[in-house]
C-alpha cells in the first residue's frame, strides 16, 4: 500500500538523512556500542547538517521548520540503518527538552541556549524521573528552593539518557515545600547546566541502544538562577503534561520505523538463507507470519502518519497520543520477537541486525510513560 505522507521536500531531506548516517554515524556505531558512548562530533556534525533543533526559529539559528515529517524521516533512516540508539539521543534533545523552551522559555533563556542546541554544542536531557518517580511524576522528591535571586536544588535522578554525554538537563523539582506525593502545582522546571554543579553518577548498562549514554545524576545544593526557571512557578507538570503529546509520537513514529525496517531486513535473510534445500521464505509458515507481519507494518504506518498530520495541525491530544505510542510500541516489540525467529540462531546472534533491534524495541514500551499508563490515559478518555 503506497503512503502518502511525503512530499518531494521530505524526500530531498531524506537524502541528506541518509548520506549523514553513512558519513558520520556508520563508520564509528560499532565503536560507541562498546563504549556505550557516542562522540561529541557527533552532535556538531548533525548541527553542520542542519538535523537538530527543526523548529527552532530562524532569530535563535534554527529553520523555523515545526513539519513534523521531516524529524519522521530521520527515524525512518536511522532504523533502517540500525542506529537506532542515535534517533533516541536525538529525541531527548528535539522532542522532549526543546518544546518546552520554545513554548514557555524567557527571550533570554531561549537566546541562551537555543542556537547551541541547534549546532550541536550544546547536548541536553531530561532529569524527570527518580529512583521512586518513574511514569508517576507526582512522586518525584528533588526539590528547588528560594535563595534570594536563585534555586537551591537537591535530589536525584535515574534513567536520563545523555546524562553523561550531556551539558545541561530539563530538571522537574519540587517547589512548594511539601515532603510528601505532590499536587498539580507543586512542580516546576529548570534548566540546570552541568557546570553549575549536579554530578553524574555511575552509567547504566542497558539492555540494548547501548550506544545512547543513560545515567544517574546528583543535585547536592546546586544554585541555580532564577532566570533558568523554565516559564512560571508551580506550572511544571502542567507543562510537561502540555508536551507529552509530541514526545509520545517521536516513540510512535520511532516504533513504525523500527517495524518497517525489522520487517524489510527479514523478507531479505529468509529469501537469502535455506534450509532443507529451499529458501525460507518458501515455507508456508514463513510466509504467514510475513503476511500477518506486513498488515501490521502497513496498518502501524497509517494510524502513525495520520498522529503525525494531527500533530502539524495542532490537532493531537493526549489521547490520541497515547493511543499511537501504544499501538505502535507493542507491534516493535511483537515483530521484532517474530523477525527473530525466523532468523533462527542467528537471530540470537548480536551482529544481526535483528538481535540488535529487538532489545532496543524493548525500551518502547516503558519509555515515555509505560503502556500501562497508556492505557490508563486511553481508558480515561473513554471514560470522561
Amino acid at each position: 500500500m503506497q503512503r502518502r505522507l511525503f512530499e518531494e521536500d521530505h524526500e530531498m531531506f531524506r537524502g541528506i538523512a541518509t548520506e549523514f548516517n553513512a558519513r558520520a554515524v556508520a563508520p564509528h556505531y560499532a565503536r560507541w556500542d562498546t563504549d556505550h558512548m557516542m562522540s561529541r562530533d557527533l552532535w556538531t556534525a548533525a548541527g553542520e547538517q542542519g538535523l537538530l533543533g527543526l523548529a527552532v526559529p530562524e532569530e535563535f539559528g534554527g529553520m523555523g521548520m515545526d513539519d513534523y515529517r521531516f524529524r519522521a524521516v530521520l527515524d525512518e533512516e536511522f532504523a533502517r540503518s540500525n542506529h537506532l540508539a542515535v534517533g533516541l539521543a536525538f529525541h531527548l534533545h528535539d522532542d522532549l527538552v526543546l518544546p518546552h523552551l520554545l513554548a514557555y522559555g524567557s527571550e533570554d533563556l531561549k537566546s541562551r541556549w537555543l542556537p547551541g542546541m541547534v549546532s550541536g554544542e550544546k547536548v541536553t536531557s531530561v532529569a524527570w524521573t527518580e529512583p521512586g518517580a518513574g511514569s508517576d511524576l507526582r512522586g518525584i522528591r528533588t526539590k528547588a528552593v528560594r535563595d534570594g535571586g536563585d534555586w537551591l536544588i537537591s535530589g536525584q535522578k535515574t534513567f536520563i539518557g545523555n546524562g553523561i554525554s550531556g551539558d545541561a538537563s530539563l530538571v522537574l523539582a519540587r517547589t512548594d515545600g511539601g515532603t510528601g506525593r505532590g499536587s498539580h502545582d507543586s512542580f516546576s522546571l529548570f534548566m540546570v547546566q552541568k557546570g553549575d554543579g549536579y554530578n553524574t553518577g555511575k552509567q547504566l548498562d542497558k539492555m540494548g541502544l547501548k550506544a545512547s549514554d543513560t545515567a544517574e545524576l546528583f543535585f547536592d545544593n546546586v544554585r541555580v538562577p532564577h532566570a533558568d526557571l523554565v516559564g512560571e512557578e508551580g506550572r511544571g507538570l502542567q507543562y510537561a503534561a502540555e508536551q507529552l503529546p509530541q514526545g509520545r509520537l517521536a516513540i510512535a513514529v520511532a516504533s513504525s520505523a523500527v517495524v518497517r525496517a525489522v520487517y524489510e531486513a527479514t523478507v531479505r535473510y529468509t529469501k537469502e538463507r535455506n534450509a532443507f534445500g529451499e529458501r525460507i521464505i518458501d515455507f508456508q509458515n514463513s510466509r504467514f507470519v510475513l503476511a500477518d507481519i506486513l498488515t501490521e507494518v502497513e496498518v502501524t504506518e497509517a494510524y502513525v502518519d495520520q498522529a503525525i498530520l494531527a500533530f502539524n495541525t495542532g490537532e493531537l491530544d493526549a489521547g490520541s497520543a497515547a493511543r499511537a505510542k501504544l499501538w505502535a510500541s507493542e507491534r516493535a516489540k511483537s515483530v521484532t520477537d517474530r523477525c527473530l525467529q525466523l532468523h533462527g540462531g542467528y537471530g540470537y546472534i548480536m551482529e544481526y541486525p535483528v538481535a540488535q533491534a529487538y532489545l532496543a524495541a524493548r525500551l518502547l514500551t516503558i519509555f515515555g510513560g509505560t503502556n500501562e499508563i497508556m492505557r490508563d490515559v486511553v481508558g480515561r478518555t473513554i471514560a470522561s
